[in-house]
């Protein structure tokens, strides 16, 4: 049987080995770091989706980050709950397809922006709530990379309504409460978070470290001879 992924690799061997030649280059030029063997392949995808090494290091990781998420997509059907449509177009549908996944994103959802102007809040707020609503958030992998509030919202929602995530890729950018919502998440024991730490984020990386993930999920799949 073979060992080698497919499903989340690229589809041609000249995009594989474009692909395998830049991890190799990231490699290198990263040389050491404090990362794990589990860790490492997430944080070098997210450096190759922007070719920005200061995430080795920014990326902060709870030790229950890796294998919660790996297991939430061998589990199948794990919805992926977004804050903005951009991670769910990003993500690879052969590749979620794969392990039976679905994604969900509310932020332009007509009740959604409603509630945002009725209450003076934001639309990732109502739209993490929203999600809470349907049932969405429990158990789900929860990934943030453009909206603070989200996150803020949904520490909120892990606090006081017992809400729990298989796993939480907090990663919003930007310059109002970025870094605060994502020191946030980091102290949450109990729910397992990927985050990058100050300003820097966004939703490209979020969908680097998804896909990273899911090849994780397949090595596995695959040396259990599933």
């Amino acid at each position: 049987m073979s060992t080698v992924n497919t499903v989340t690799e690229q589809l041609t061997a000249a995009g594989q080995a474009i692909e395998h030649d830049s991890f190799a280059i990231i490699d290198a030029e990263a040389g050491r770091h404090a990362y794990s063997a589990e860790q490492w392949p997430i944080v070098r995808r997210m450096i190759h989706a922007n070719a920005d090494f200061e995430f080795n290091g920014l990326t902060d990781f709870h030790p229950g980050a890796v294998r919660a998420g790996v297991a939430a997509m061998l589990r199948g059907g794990t919805p992926v709950v977004a804050d903005v449509e951009m991670i769910c177009s990003g993500l690879s549908r052969p590749r979620l397809a794969h392990f039976g996944m679905s994604t969900h994103q509310f932020i332009s959802d007509a009740d959604v922006i409603a509630q945002a102007q009725a209450q003076n809040t934001t639309r990732a707020v109502q739209a993490m709530r929203k999600a809470h609503r349907l049932g969405l958030l429990q158990g789900a992998v929860v990934g943030i990379g453009n909206a603070p509030t989200a996150l803020i919202e949904l520490v909120r929602l892990i606090m006081e309504d017992g809400v729990r995530p298989a796993l939480v890729v907090g990663m919003p950018v930007g310059f109002v409460s970025a870094v605060e919502s994502k020191d946030l998440m980091a102290q949450i024991a109990d729910v397992p978070w990927i985050v990058i730490r100050g300003r820097k984020g966004g939703s490209t990386l979020v969908v680097a470290a998804l896909h990273a993930l899911l090849a994780l999920a397949e090595a596995q799949q695959r040396a259990e001879g599933a």
